[in-house]
């Protein structure tokens, strides 16, 4: 069992915590596509970038996946960490650098994270060499700052415009309005990217929104999963 950390904004942070994203789709590494022995064929009469997986070989595109089954995900998301700035010595670039030192454990200090709406403390760092609690961006999330964690339950590897309505629904958190059954996206309690009865074009905004290229079409892991935990890693 692997522990892998993935970043994801706070909408869809949110989304988990209502168990209403029980999916993701991240980029298909380029062992799927490239290579003497390629798990794709292109189709005949179309330039090599168009594509297909043989179906005899879902599988083993599937085992490239950087999750599989029975791995865990924590997730990375925009938090706040109680600690203060250093500077180092850096022998590559022969300056002095600021550095953030965490203190959030010594210091008895939870961790915040700004899809509960948390807005405290610093952001620039100015000098700050006071403790106080500081806004920390998703990549630079440690394991330990981790509340939310997740159980892969199903991984497979598809075009990305094959994504299904079902599967749009449950990759993008989208709610249905009970009065017109359209889908919307919600963020905090405002809805934006108006309503459709389509899922899959709300999809395509959200994927859009992260800088991802619908019209490319690339190759995507899915990645089905369950919530284990909200509060922190799992004892078991």
């Amino acid at each position: 069992m692997k522990e892998i950390g993935m970043m994801f904004q706070g909408p869809l942070v949110r989304a988990i915590l209502e168990l209403r994203k029980q999916q993701t789709r991240r980029i298909a590494k380029t062992e799927i596509t490239m290579g003497r022995d390629s798990l794709l064929a292109p189709h005949r009469g179309r330039k090599s970038a168009d594509v297909y997986l043989l179906p005899e070989r879902a599988k083993e595109a599937a085992a490239l996946s950087p999750a599989q089954i029975g791995d865990r995900i924590y997730v990375r998301e925009t938090y706040w960490a109680w600690g203060r700035w250093e500077t180092r010595y850096s022998e590559a670039k022969g300056r002095d650098e600021w550095h953030f030192l965490d203190m959030s454990a010594e210091c008895s200090q939870p961790y915040l994270y700004a899809a509960d709406g948390i807005s405290q403390g610093r952001v620039k760092r100015n000098g700050g060499v006071t403790p106080t609690y500081w806004r920390r961006p998703a990549l630079l999330m440690p394991k330990v700052a981790a509340r939310i964690w997740l159980e892969v339950t199903g991984v497979r590897v598809e075009p990305l415009q094959s994504i299904s309505k079902a599967d749009a629904v449950r990759d993008g958190g989208l709610h249905q309005l009970p009065a017109t059954g359209r889908y919307v996206i919600n963020q905090g309690d405002q809805y934006f990217g108006g309503a459709t009865h389509d899922p899959r074009e709300l999809f395509q905004e959200i994927w859009e929104s992260t800088g991802g290229d619908w019209a490319a079409n690339p190759w995507v892991w899915v990645t089905d999963f369950k919530l284990l935990s909200s509060t922190g890693k799992p004892q078991a």
